[in-house]
């Protein structure tokens, strides 16, 4: 199929991006990347009748690293952020997170923070966002505001971005020297939805293999109408990095609500969310590139 008939607006600065969201309303969508859009045009499941494409926009296609956090811009692919070696040196949960988003043709030109605005339920970078703390940098008619990611998402496919406004950029919160972090995630063929899938950030007290957890905390993928936290940390602080991770099952369990659908009844996905989460922090606190 086709998509409906449409206006495309090609503004060339930020503020004529604005101007064209607000003329055109309800009826608009914001075209960054493009590959969950263009789908959903294709079989007709939305029909705005203007698309507002940023590509041109200036500015946007920046990755910054300051002493808190990665802020990354509204057309910045996934890539470009995934191949990026200073967000990597000091944030490698997004490197991590970002080799398991779809298949390399899509990474090449869907954006980090339209997967975000994108807020699917099966997307790595929500969870993302919400474990690091991300703070969104929303743009509109009415000028800037920012919105905690905690705050930011409000169902599937849901937002608080009004019809008129453009999340111009996120800013990734960076951990503590003693955090370690990793992603994993279960699917059918790597690059599909995956069944479920899990980051932590895993603050250790001491070095090698004497270290113990002081702190976990986790953030899942297909479990979850929207991605929320689950803090592990009674379950298992103060444990050895060669621990079982025995009692975080029913803390897992009791923090995610996951849909049976054709794959996966909702009782695998719970079991599958607390094995990852086992093995996720086996990783974490003991391989050297998590």
């Amino acid at each position: 199929m086709k998509p409906a008939p449409f206006v495309h607006h090609a503004p060339r600065t930020l503020d004529e991006a604005i101007t064209a969201l607000a003329d055109v309303g309800h009826d608009g969508k914001v075209l960054a990347g493009g590959q969950s859009l263009i789908p959903v045009l294709n079989m007709r499941l939305a029909q705005p009748a203007h698309l507002v494409d940023i590509n041109r926009v200036a500015g946007l296609d920046t990755v910054t690293v300051t002493d808190t956090h990665v802020r990354v811009g509204a057309t910045v692919r996934h890539a470009v952020l995934q191949k990026n070696d200073e967000a990597y040196a000091v944030l490698p949960l997004l490197r991590q997170a970002l080799r398991n988003v779809a298949h390399p043709a899509i990474r090449n030109r869907g954006t980090t923070v339209g997967s975000i605005a994108h807020a699917d339920a099966a997307g790595e970078m929500p969870s993302i966002a919400v474990l690091t703390e991300a703070v969104m940098e929303i743009v509109g008619p009415g000028g800037r505001r920012e919105v905690a990611a905690g705050d930011f998402f409000e169902g599937p496919l849901q937002t608080m971005l009004k019809a008129d406004e453009l999340l111009e950029a996120v800013r990734f919160g960076r951990f503590g020297a003693t955090t370690r972090t990793t992603f994993i995630e279960s699917a059918r063929r790597h690059g599909d939805y995956a069944l479920a899938g899990v980051g932590v950030a895993v603050d250790l007290d001491g070095q090698g293999r004497d270290a113990v957890v002081r702190t976990a905390r986790a953030a899942y993928v297909s479990v979850t109408d929207i991605p929320v936290v689950i803090d592990l940390t009674e379950a298992v602080a103060g444990q050895s990095i060669s621990s079982s991770w025995d009692g975080i099952d029913d803390l897992v369990q009791a923090g995610i609500a996951p849909e049976a659908d054709i794959h996966a009844t909702s009782e695998y996905r719970r079991m599958l969310a607390a094995e990852l989460t086992r093995r996720a922090l086996t990783i974490a606190t003991t391989e050297e590139d998590a």
